[in-house]
């Protein structure tokens, strides 16, 4: 669904307030949660959002000109396909998108992210079962692979750099950062 469980925000607030990266792309913003919840403590911010689901740039008015409360800059495409230089960022949300894929294109998209150069990367996702198909007409919602906590955190390892994780009751979050 565009939305996300409340679950782990706050441990990724803390997170974000720890890094206060200066550019940042939210990869499936859905309703922009993440927005939402880390411009007011961050100001002067560049957003980026690459969503793959157009109608709901108008649908969440992602794009509002009258607030300018969401995203600086939108592509509007699939992720895989993005060009290199939308993931050289301070920050690379991942917010509960990942589920939405094949496990190694998920993986590959990580690893894309980390070789353009990101700082950090944010990952939430299910770590219990949750099984969902398309969402609104949107096919793009559809749980494609269910995650586990522990392979979340061998793939993370396998960037180097350092992990924290936070695992909840339905949601598991993890902040990989480059800096040791």
């Amino acid at each position: 669904m565009p939305t996300s469980d409340a679950e782990g925000k706050d441990w990724s607030l803390e997170r974000f307030k720890r890094h206060q990266p200066n550019t940042v792309t939210d990869v499936g913003p859905g309703e922009g949660t993440y927005a939402k919840l880390f411009r007011p403590v961050h100001e002067g911010v560049w957003w980026t959002a690459i969503e793959i689901h157009r109608p709901y740039i108008k649908k969440f008015r992602l794009n509002s000109t009258k607030t300018r409360t969401m995203y600086d800059e939108i592509h509007v495409e699939d992720a895989r396909e993005s060009a290199e230089h939308l993931f050289f960022r301070d920050l690379v949300i991942f917010g509960d998108v990942l589920e939405h894929m094949e496990r190694d294109d998920a993986v590959a998209l990580l690893q894309k992210a980390e070789a353009a150069g990101c700082w950090n990367i944010l990952v939430s996702l299910p770590i219990v079962e949750s099984i969902q198909g398309e969402v609104d007409g949107n096919p793009h919602e559809e749980h494609v692979h269910q995650w586990d906590a522990d392979d979340m955190d061998a793939v993370l390892a396998g960037l180097g750099g350092r992990t924290e994780s936070m695992r909840g009751g339905t949601l598991g979050c993890w902040w990989w950062s480059r800096r040791p």
